[in-house]
């Protein structure tokens, strides 16, 4: 009701204002009617533009959700103000500098395997929709660059090393408590030749490499570094394998577990490098990795798809008969994802969301939506099509099942619930966000210990005090419901890796709504 209240009164002080302009001697009764009825709609028409989702000002908010993650010394234009500087001490044990980066999630630790996951992603949104972004380009370049300075950290910090992440999870999970009040140990967890990762290594040249091509034009100097640490890191990957869930293991496991295997993240990394440095010792690595998994997901995880679209690029944009490969096996993705499709593997909520896991489902829908997106967007550029059976797909086919999710997320479903934090009249309010949950240091400077948070704050039922504005969280359960409870996380969690998928897509449907 407080809501309501709030609305009634701001609409009470317009209807005020109507009233003085009628005594206007410049205005005219038509005049003041129109602009009587703009102030009346005006907050219902935020939202929206020519009946769609107002892409624009959602492609604004899911960049500035990274600003709420960020660990490290924030900077002097943070605009997510209620957080803080935290982690200041993070490699410190180690006797190295492994400040910066993004908390991965609701909890305050660094994990570099979904994060260079979250980097790529949000690279290759810039680099297939930067032109769309309009002011927006330079907010995702300081995103990128926000976890470059620190994955380059990672990897240049000692020789033979690359930290793959800061925090002891299990530590940090018994705890709910602010990042700028951390008081968990802080360990720093590395890979080596003698413990190997090769899956989060690959992914980690893979951001680098894709984030070298944002940065070549603005800033060749950093473009080089990122490029040649990429080359680096993903020769370490090849030469040393194994995956980091064996060598680090409940440091990683269960949380991000690296369940595919690392063959996915080699095929990635390479194939990055190889859009990056157009060097033919990748293109002869890829062939070298045999047959490809033919998933019908894609995610922080599994990465055959994102490398299958990425490739066949070559094949369908510059006509590279080499690649002809991929271009199948992306088109065969397409045919397990497309809902009438006679090879579809793919469920659907009755209110047309894609339903592919019950923990955080979100993170698949924003993630094969970019693909659908960007492969389509490579097929209009060639005027192609292609037949899951007898089924023809056409690239509006899958633009338009993109669109349709990407509006499911921002209001368009069965309980008008936009799953995009701060965008639209009703959204999640108790995220499962320690940050958000917990008030903000200005508001309560005294230190809040790690079990301090949980009965005044984790069990209540109030709202978040803080609104984490673009957080995009794990979504509605598979009969389109939304309970909006913080201890749900499978469901109220949001995730960098969710929104850095969703900024592409965004981007390309803001552009083609421009006016």
């Amino acid at each position: 009701m407080h809501m309501l209240k709030q609305g009634t009164k701001t609409n009470q002080s317009k209807v005020g204002n109507c009233f003085h302009l009628s005594k206007s001697p410049m205005a005219t009764s038509s005049s003041v009617s129109f602009l009587c009825l703009l102030l009346f709609l005006s907050p219902l028409l935020l939202n929206t533009v020519h009946g769609n989702p107002n892409y624009k000002e959602a492609l604004l908010k899911s960049i500035l959700f990274f600003q709420g993650q960020r660990s490290g010394r924030l900077p002097a234009n943070q605009q997510i103000t209620w957080r803080s500087n935290s982690g200041l001490s993070d490699g410190l044990l180690e006797h190295v500098d492994l400040t910066g980066g993004y908390y991965d999630a609701g909890d305050n630790v660094k994990f570099n395997f979904p994060m260079a996951f979250t980097t790529t992603m949000l690279s290759w949104s810039t680099l297939e929709y930067g032109k769309r972004m309009g002011p927006q380009l330079q907010e995702a370049r300081a995103a990128i660059r926000w976890a470059t300075d620190y994955l380059v950290k990672c990897a240049n910090a000692k020789p033979g090393k690359l930290y793959v992440g800061v925090g002891d999870p299990n530590a940090d999970h018994k705890c709910w408590e602010r990042p700028e009040d951390m008081d968990t140990v802080r360990t720093s967890y590395s890979v080596s030749p003698s413990n190997p990762g090769s899956d989060v290594a690959a992914e980690t040249a893979a951001a680098l490499a894709a984030a070298s091509m944002v940065f070549r034009k603005i800033d060749p100097k950093y473009s080089s570094l990122l490029r040649e640490t990429a080359r680096k890191v993903m020769a370490f990957a090849i030469q040393y394998r194994g995956a980091y869930s064996d060598s680090l293991g409940s440091a990683v496991c269960p949380f991000y577990c690296s369940y595919s295997g690392y063959k996915d993240e080699l095929l990635w990394g390479a194939s990055w490098l190889l859009r990056a440095t157009n060097d033919a010792y990748y293109y002869n690595f890829l062939k070298t990795l045999g047959a490809d998994d033919q998933p019908d997901l894609f995610s922080w995880d599994n990465k055959y798809a994102g490398a299958h679209v990425l490739l066949a690029r070559r094949a369908l944009v510059e006509n590279d008969k080499n690649f002809e490969q991929y271009k199948q096996e992306a088109e065969s993705f397409m045919c397990r994802i497309l809902p009438n499709s006679p090879y579809s593997t793919t469920q659907y909520t009755q209110g047309g969301l894609m339903y592919k896991l019950p923990q955080s489902n979100l993170q698949y829908v924003t993630s094969i939506t970019f693909l659908l997106t960007t492969y389509g967007k490579y097929m209009k550029a060639r005027r192609q099509t292609f037949n899951c059976g007898n089924l023809m797909v056409s690239p509006n086919s899958l633009i338009g099942l993109a669109k349709r999710q990407v509006d499911y997320i921002l209001g368009e479903n069965p309980i008008k619930m936009s799953y995009m934090v701060g965008f639209g009249p009703n959204f999640p309010k108790r995220i499962h966000h320690r940050g958000s949950s917990l008030p903000s240091l200005a508001s309560h400077p005294q230190s809040i210990g790690c079990d301090g948070g949980f009965q005044p704050f984790f069990y209540s039922s109030n709202q978040n005090p803080n609104i984490l504005v673009g957080a995009i969280v794990g979504g509605p359960n598979q009969n389109d419901g939304y309970p909006d409870d913080r201890s749900d996380y499978s469901h109220s969690e949001p995730a960098t890796y969710i929104n850095a998928a969703m900024v592409g897509p965004l981007a390309y449907f803001a552009g083609l709504t421009a006016h």
